[in-house]
């Protein structure tokens, strides 16, 4: 049953992400709006449905470290780990209204996330504003995106309400398949790792902390590999920002007392947050595209992160060779890294803008 469960979740993840793919962009097609936009509020937003579900019962249950750390890990796992891996599948090339307008967003969501976190505690008023500020994100983006000039489709769709029910549909489909689907693969996989004698603290670290970002992992891929890249980036940095501002604040308005920040996270997991989501900026800004090589440095840094917390749990003798290593060799390079790619995209601006 455990193994027909995970290949059942498997079948419906793929299933449900390919539907939603399909459902979005032809929606983005008939409003007459970029497939960017839709990425960043539909389906960025129903993909997280899995981490909202989780923060808001763990809430519930006054387990608010849960809730807050299910964000910060979700947020980390999206940019490193599927933008890694859809950079593997295709490069990736993204609107330049992403660079300028929606990854600085979702970069001042994370550093509001970090100062309001000092304390170590997301009061109500904290989280009144955070959901004032998604109200006002998905607003703003879809009224900028009216005011934008319709792109000429060469091969339109039919029109009528039927037609626009039926893409709806698609999409609510889609979503229900990827939230069961990663519910079936999660579970099995828990069990699996249970049965083999695995720590449980590393299954929380690993699995069950991938596992509400499946939907994302899908669908970002699904749209790699049909080309549609707004979708697939759009999907990522609108499911961070509405992760912040939504699930943090909905979350810690269902708490009386707010919401708790574990120590570790204050200290170590939202800085990492907070790096992660800046480096996006200069990967993204050369020719608004993530190239292969730099997808596989994300996945890199992403199994360092990973790795780090696992030794950490355990409290295992290589923790102080692995933070060596970080602070003396992955660190240098990676600022190297980026100032060669902030200095290659200055170089090629003048270029762009003629």
């Amino acid at each position: 049953m455990t193994v027909l469960l995970f290949f059942l979740g498997l079948a419906l993840l793929v299933a449900g992400g390919e539907i939603l793919v399909r459902g979005a962009s032809r929606l983005a097609r008939r409003a007459g709006i970029s497939e960017l936009v839709v990425g960043l509020t539909v389906v960025a937003f129903g993909t997280s449905t899995p981490e909202l579900v989780v923060s808001t019962i763990a809430a519930l249950q006054d387990r608010s470290e849960i809730a807050v750390g299910n964000v910060v890990g979700s947020n980390i796992f999206n940019v490193l780990f599927i933008l890694g891996i859809a950079a593997l599948v295709r490069p990736l090339v993204v609107a330049r209204t992403l660079v300028r307008r929606d990854i600085p967003i979702m970069i001042a969501s994370s550093l509001l996330l970090w100062l309001f976190a000092l304390d170590r505690l997301i009061s109500k008023p904290e989280a009144a504003l955070f959901v004032a500020g998604i109200l006002s994100f998905t607003g703003y983006t879809v009224w900028a995106a009216r005011r934008e000039p319709a792109e000429q489709d060469s091969n339109p769709l039919p029109a009528g309400r039927l037609s626009w029910l039926t893409d709806l549909v698609s999409v609510l489909i889609g979503l229900v398949l990827l939230v069961l689907g990663a519910r079936w693969l999660v579970s099995a996989a828990v069990t699996t790792a249970r049965a083999l004698g695995v720590d449980e603290s590393v299954i929380a670290l690993t699995i069950v902390a991938a596992g509400t970002s499946l939907p994302e992992v899908v669908t970002s891929v699904v749209a790699t590999a049909r080309g549609k890249s707004d979708i697939a980036v759009g999907n990522i940095v609108g499911s961070n920002i509405f992760n912040i501002l939504c699930i943090v604040g909905i979350s810690a308005m269902f708490n009386p007392e707010g919401l708790r920040v574990a120590p570790s996270v204050e200290n170590f997991d939202l800085p990492v947050m907070i790096v992660v989501a800046v480096a996006c900026l200069p990967f993204l800004a050369t020719g608004h595209r993530l190239a292969r090589w730099e997808g596989a440095v994300f996945l890199g840094y992403y199994a360092l992160y990973t790795t780090y917390l696992i030794l950490d749990t355990r409290q295992h003798a290589a923790l102080p060779l692995l933070g060596w290593v970080t602070a003396w060799f992955v660190l240098p390079l990676t600022a190297l890294t980026l100032v060669v790619v902030a200095l290659r995209a200055r170089k090629h601006a003048p270029t762009r803008q003629r």
